[in-house]
């Protein structure tokens, strides 16, 4: 298997899927997408434990405004559908194997809903998490659905708006992180020594099980698309974006 925007290895039952666009902060593109629902289908028949892990300065940073930059600024109609994030974040959360997310260095905007849908949240002391769409007139209607459902209304709330990151320690403490510590790889290595031992079966039963006791993501999917949709087909935000690209300025920068 080769990827071009993901490293894909196998321990027995537990698939390791590190996020891998170093030139581009690790990112999110249409590739990326893309290659991620193609693993996670491989993970479904007997894969028990999923491990999403980033690089050392960046688990994930979001949407990749290179890419938007350049399709926009070819002229043409830039053609925009979340519904494959959505899905991705949806079958993180909800498929037959249990997630951890493995979060060293900093996390934003698209990049927290692969740690919002994960089951499990481990992170290292230098972790740091993040919404900043606001700045630029976006919302990360993808990513709330997932967030709400594990930090609660208010909590994502005040992320959303003030866009400022949180430590590992505030984000353990608002629910967001499950666990951490300066020596994270240990912190890791015995949870998957407990993981491990658990039966497909029984985590299958268990994932459906709790998705009908909080079945929030599906209802939300329609509202989500459509919120993210208008923000991102929006022309005065792509010029935002465009602009930051091209100067490094934020919008309320002269």
């Amino acid at each position: 298997m080769n990827y071009q925007t993901i490293k894909v290895r196998f321990q027995e039952s537990i698939c390791f899927i590190q996020l891998y666009r170093p030139e581009a902060n690790n990112t999110i593109n249409d590739l990326l997408i893309e290659e991620f629902h193609e693993v996670l289908a491989i993970c479904e028949e007997s894969i028990t434990v999923i491990v999403l892990e980033g690089l050392s300065e960046y688990f994930c940073f979001g949407a990749d405004f290179q890419e938007i930059h350049r399709e926009t600024a070819t002229g043409k109609q830039r053609e925009h559908s979340p519904e494959l994030l959505y899905d991705l974040f949806l079958k993180l959360a909800t498929g037959p194997y249990i997630t951890i997310s493995y979060v060293k260095g900093k996390t934003n905007a698209g990049g927290m809903g692969f740690i919002a849908a994960s089951d499990i949240v481990l992170a290292d002391q230098t972790a740091q998490f993040s919404l900043s769409e606001l700045l630029f007139g976006l919302l990360p209607a993808c990513v709330l659905p997932f967030l709400i459902r594990r930090v609660g209304f208010q909590k994502a709330h005040y992320l959303t708006l003030t866009t400022m990151p949180v430590s590992a320690q505030q984000a353990s403490l608002w629910g967001l992180v499950d666990a951490y510590d300066e020596q994270s790889d240990s912190l890791l290595r015995k949870h998957l020594l407990r993981l491990r031992r658990l039966s497909k079966t029984g985590i299958v039963r268990y994932k459906l099980y709790m998705n009908q006791l909080n079945n929030s993501l599906l209802p939300s999917k329609p509202i989500a698309l459509a919120a993210n949709k208008e923000v991102f087909n929006d022309s005065q935000n792509l010029k935002l974006i465009s602009r930051y690209v091209e100067t490094g300025k934020f919008p309320w920068e002269d």
